[in-house]
């Protein structure tokens, strides 16, 4: 039997690195971490950026994954199979937080509804199952986009506080991995906000989002900031899903 291909398994673990972080690493820090010389890091990253796995950051010279890798993970994993791992926590993530539950993943350039649980009341609602989202605007494309998705060309305006600069987006989207979750408030429908994190599979690849949503009075303090046992909720729901789908535990 033929032998491994060194550089094969060190692109691997570089992606693996990258794809455990919170947010973009340096060269440096990726040297370091796998014990590998920087001008070996150094090439393995422009290979991987050349075929869009992994993306630098202009500014800051960082790198994190691309988005042709988050394209592979959603290829892989089913939407059906997402759904399915998600409705166990998604139900008592409605129930804890008193808000309608989304999840959603990318499709061609907009967040797809693959499952939507009702807010826990009698008021009138709709199944949002189905609908695209906008990307730029909602707390679940951020998740998505934070991670690797490709940002649309052009941010369209839904309300006055929708982000329709690309470098006010960059900005949100470093923050959003800093923190490891998102939020929009007041950004897609007047009124409206919303908290979401990411989902990951195996390998740590970002493969979907779930989030609550609801009138911005409930979800933010009187602050207009997302209220902090919100953002625990939904942040422990992303995990529970993420292990489901056989990520490690973070």
């Amino acid at each position: 039997m033929p032998g491994t291909v060194q550089s094969i398994e060190r692109a691997a673990a570089v992606l693996r690195l990258l794809a455990g972080g919170a947010g973009r690493l340096s060269l440096a820090e990726i040297s370091r971490s796998l014990d590998l010389a920087k001008g070996t890091t150094h090439g393995i990253l422009q290979t991987l950026r050349k075929v869009g796995f992994v993306e630098q950051d202009r500014a800051s010279g960082h790198y994190q994954l691309g988005a042709a890798m988050l394209r592979l993970g959603t290829g892989y994993l089913d939407v059906n199979e997402l759904r399915s791992r998600s409705i166990n926590w998604a139900d008592p993530l409605a129930a804890r937080s008193g808000e309608a539950v989304r999840i959603g993943t990318v499709l061609e350039g907009q967040v797809l509804v693959v499952h939507h649980v009702f807010r826990p009341d009698d008021t009138f609602q709709t199944l949002d199952v189905g609908s695209l989202l906008p990307m730029h605007a909602t707390a679940l494309g951020k998740a998505l986009l934070a991670y690797g998705a490709t940002p649309p060309a052009r941010l369209d305006r839904f309300t006055s506080r929708t982000l329709i600069s690309h470098r006010e987006l960059a900005t949100a989207l470093r923050a959003v991995r800093e923190a490891g979750w998102s939020t929009d408030i007041e950004e897609y429908t007047p009124g409206e906000a919303s908290i979401a994190a990411p989902i990951r599979a195996y390998g740590g690849l970002v493969v979907g989002a779930i989030g609550i949503s609801g009138h911005v009075e409930r979800i933010c303090d009187s602050h207009y900031q997302p209220r902090p046992p919100l953002v625990v909720n939904v942040r422990d729901a992303a995990r529970a899903v993420s292990r489901d789908l056989g990520a490690a535990r973070r």
